[in-house]
């Protein structure tokens, strides 16, 4: 049907949404991705050399990986095939290689473009290996999620991932002139409803096209420019880009966590507010905060875990939102604690030693007699109770007689409360060599 209305020459005057007539028309038009489309950019040079790979095009949504896509096919004039692993199934798949092999027969290759490319399962991506092998596709995908943790290794080894960065402020700026120069007139926005409609699109070009579209459609030429209040009225809020499921979920606790660890309370803040208004669990971010007071605090601030215990119980005490504020209490006091994980590396080390020496048996004087025949073997012979000794400390072993030299797992820096505990440590040790 829509080649009868193109012959007709009827949707020439079909209407046709922002985005759509904004679409470029050649690589050098793409906006915000200099390095994959700019004169030294990956695709550029990647055509240049006239070898296209496979490739993998990750990044977030409005980012311009789509369009990408089709105008690497008008560059290289292969045979072009699109699905969606949204909508597409095994049966999908096989008519687009049986149409790639009839092409590839005459002499033509196709570029096959994949969006969401990661929704396929481990068995559909395996389908595509062989045709990607002997040449009868060149493989486009798009995601939006980590291609490391989304695709198998197997495709990824046959492809170049080609990262996509969301749309920064002068490419957002870009994209609204082109809007007005497409719509004949400036948008009536005043300065700071300008920065505020380019805040609402989170780095989507998409979206930023759409609310301009939003903002023409409901204004005419001659109207007075309007502010931030009224642009938001006028427009619906976009929610923060966070999934709470995927990258956006694990990026920003990274970022939250890290933050904390560097002792900078106002970043810890930032990423914590931006996980809360993301409709973030509170109590995942209360385990982590629980986390992160035992990982990267410990003993040098022993208060910091009570700390944490208690934000996660006034949390379930109030509730949201007057409980969200005991978590950016806990934020601060464990991002202004001084931090150690000799704890967390004594730990592991400890771990790697019972591994390593398996099941040695404790040293038979401390081990209880609760039988005769056990008393006969010699157990709790020789112990030593530490009370009846001087300074309440007898310094005998506590490891296995075959584990060798004395190991020493804990080793407290010079920070907080762990400072008392080097010295406490060092005391003991010089009693323990005085002792024998």
């Amino acid at each position: 049907m829509s080649d009868l209305f193109k012959a007709a020459g009827l949707e020439q005057g079909a209407p046709r949404p922002l985005a759509d007539r904004l679409r470029p028309n050649k690589l050098d038009d793409v906006v915000g991705q200099p390095q994959i489309v700019g004169p030294e950019g990956t695709l550029t040079r990647m055509l240049r050399s006239g070898r296209l790979s496979s490739m993998i095009l990750w990044g977030p949504p409005g980012c311009g990986k789509t369009t990408v896509a089709r105008l690497i096919a008008d560059e290289t004039k292969l045979a072009f095939e699109q699905i969606s692993a949204i909508f597409s199934g095994v049966q999908d798949l096989r008519k687009v290689f049986e149409r790639a092999k009839a092409d590839r027969s005459q002499g033509r290759g196709t570029l096959l473009f994949v969006d969401e490319i990661h929704r396929f399962n481990r068995a559909q991506q395996d389908s595509f290996l062989p045709h990607m092998e002997d040449g009868t596709i060149t493989l486009i995908g798009a995601t939006t999620e980590n291609p490391s943790f989304e695709l198998n290794a197997a495709l990824l080894s046959r492809a170049v991932v080609l990262t996509f960065q969301r749309h920064d402020e002068e490419a957002l700026e870009t994209l609204l002139r082109r809007a007005e120069g497409e719509e004949g007139r400036s948008l009536p926005l005043d300065e700071e409803a300008r920065e505020a409609i380019k805040a609402m699109a989170d780095g989507d070009g998409r979206t930023i096209i759409n609310l301009a579209e939003e903002v023409f459609a409901s204004t005419e030429p001659d109207d007075v420019p309007i502010g931030r209040d009224a642009l938001t009225r006028l427009v619906q809020r976009r929610a923060p880009l966070y999934d709470k499921g995927r990258d956006g979920h694990y990026n920003l606790i990274s970022a939250l966590h890290k933050s904390v660890r560097g002792s900078d309370p106002d970043a810890a803040l930032y990423w914590l507010c931006r996980m809360l208004d993301g409709g973030e669990d509170r109590l995942f971010i209360a385990r982590r905060l629980v986390r992160m007071a035992v990982e990267d605090i410990g003993l040098a601030d022993p208060q910091a875990l009570t700390q944490a215990l208690a934000a996660k119980e006034t949390f379930d005490f109030l509730g949201s939102p007057e409980g969200e504020l005991a978590l950016a209490q806990a934020t601060i006091y464990l991002a202004t604690a001084p931090k150690s994980n000799g704890a967390y590396v004594a730990y592991k080390a400890a771990m790697r030693a019972a591994k390593q020496h398996g099941s040695l048996s404790p040293p038979k004087h401390i081990l209880n007699a609760p039988t005769k025949l056990m008393e006969d073997e010699g157990y709790g012979s020789g112990y030593a109770y530490d009370h009846d000794a001087p300074d309440g400390f007898s310094g005998q072993s506590y490891f296995p007689e075959d584990i060798g030299a004395r190991p020493t797992f804990y080793d407290p820096p010079e920070r907080g409360f762990e400072r008392e505990i080097r010295k406490r440590l060092a005391y003991w040790d010089g009693l323990r060599k005085k002792r024998g």
